[in-house]
């Protein structure tokens, strides 16, 4: 970024922005751990886990869209934050394991069946632990996220369990969840929803 547009003579500002472990309602992914889970149980079929112990920073979507979003404003009001990067993600004591998501989402779906494959897989590697460093986000935009573990995995389990049920109210929920996730962001005094 920094090769192509120079801050003192460029009129254009560019950030990077990652976010790592999202889920949420609307996912559709093959090879994800939530989409294949929904996709299953909704059908009674049993998932298969083919890592339940490696360990992820999962977060509901809303959480890096709200600092993608505060990424910009900040860019457009500092910019000298051209050419810098960002990772959005929870602190780095809520990351679960897969079997722990699993099991959170079984209070949220009926009819919850999953078998450890573990020893039989052969695919390719998987990290068993990955973090993210968001302390840059933190310092610079304040940002932090909104839900823990257990809202995150509710907030989805609740979309897809709508999806299921009642495909026409996709759009109702997704709306309801959006102002409830800004409303729970106003009520913690966070800087972006106030």
């Amino acid at each position: 970024m920094k090769s192509f547009f120079d801050k003192n003579s460029s009129l254009v500002s560019i950030v990077s922005a990652r976010a790592g472990n999202v889920i949420g309602g609307g996912d559709w992914g093959s090879d994800r751990i939530v989409p294949d889970c929904v996709k299953a149980w909704s059908t009674g079929i049993e998932v298969n886990l083919r890592s339940p112990h490696a360990t992820r920073p999962w977060q509901h979507v809303l959480e890096p869209l709200s600092g993608y979003l505060s990424l910009a404003s900040e860019l457009y009001a500092n910019p000298n934050l051209h050419g810098e990067s960002f990772n959005f993600g929870p602190p780095s004591n809520q990351n679960q394991s897969v079997l722990e998501l699993v099991e959170t989402m079984a209070k949220y779906w009926k009819q919850v069946k999953w078998v450890d494959k573990s020893d039989i897989y052969k695919g390719p590697y998987e990290s068993g632990l990955l973090k993210l460093n968001c302390d840059k986000a933190l310092h610079y935009l304040k940002w932090k996220t909104t839900l823990d573990f257990e809202a995150t995995v509710k907030m989805t389990a609740e979309w897809y369990g709508t999806y299921y049920s009642r495909k026409e109210n996709a759009a109702l929920i997704t709306k309801q969840q959006i102002e409830e996730y800004t409303q729970s962001a106003k009520s913690q005094n966070i800087l972006w929803a106030l």
